[in-house]
């Protein structure tokens, strides 16, 4: 069973001190690098009006991308993203054995990376989905990824079980072509619901911490079954209905 989930927009995380394990290199490291050639070629303002973000965090990614290809600043993807999912994912508390069996089975989607294992060095950036860049025919990040990961990320599933436990945002969908990774996947989409008024809502801080707990609870207690995942618990979020878990 493999587990998707998303990267996030901050990366200002950290490896533990005297984290000691062999790290990787990024599948699509080739492509991670063309992209970063051209994002590196605009200017702080150019590349504020892109990403649409404020100055400051404008010249700071820019200086990312100047400096992508210096060898130093790069940290396992796992530990570089900083959003709510990996606090919650917290691999900081994980042992070896946990960070081996979420190499093979934690997979991450990046709009800069494509596909990305915990191990895999990366350096810090941002990048949307919806950018797009002269030098890939006009094609925003979606467009781009979509024919390069959609056979890769499919056959990777099947090499293990065949099944999908999607954590992802809904935008991560569409970096594949989701009608075929449908079709050929057996996939779960855990939803999670705050009962308001006897109506259950989304509201996303919530789901985002439960995405990373559950990533989490799957990777510690070693889950290789969906006949598993209803005992799955956080904080008052209890299986409810398939796929549905509510607060």
């Amino acid at each position: 069973m493999k587990i998707f989930i998303g990267s996030a927009k901050i990366m200002t995380g950290q490896a533990p001190a005297g984290f000691d394990m062999k790290c990787t290199e990024p599948r699509f490291q080739h492509q991670a690098d063309a992209l970063a050639e051209m994002l590196a070629s605009y200017t702080p303002e150019e590349l504020g009006d892109m990403l649409r973000c404020n100055p400051q965090l404008a010249k700071e990614n820019w200086l990312r991308y100047q400096h992508f290809f210096d060898q130093d600043g790069r940290l396992p993807a796992v530990f570089a993203y900083d959003g709510t999912v990996y606090q919650k994912l917290a691999p900081e508390t994980w042992s070896h054995e946990d960070m081996a069996y979420a190499q093979e089975h934690l997979i991450m989607g990046s709009f800069l990376y494509g596909l990305l294992r915990p191990l895999d060095l990366v350096h810090p950036y941002r990048l949307e989905g919806n950018v797009v860049l002269p030098g890939n025919d006009h094609q925003n990040m979606f467009q781009y990824w979509r024919p390069i990961l959609t056979d890769a990320f499919i056959e990777s599933v099947k090499a293990d079980d065949g099944v999908l436990v999607n954590l992802a945002s809904n935008e991560f969908r569409d970096i594949f072509d989701w009608k075929r990774v449908a079709k050929e996947l057996k996939i779960i989409t855990p939803d999670f619901k705050v009962d308001k008024d006897g109506k259950p809502r989304t509201v996303v801080v919530y789901a985002k911490m439960c995405r990373g707990a559950m990533s989490r609870w799957i990777i510690q207690n070693r889950i290789d079954s969906p006949d598993d995942l209803p005992a799955f618990e956080f904080e008052g979020f209890t299986f409810r209905t398939p796929w549905h878990y509510v607060l």
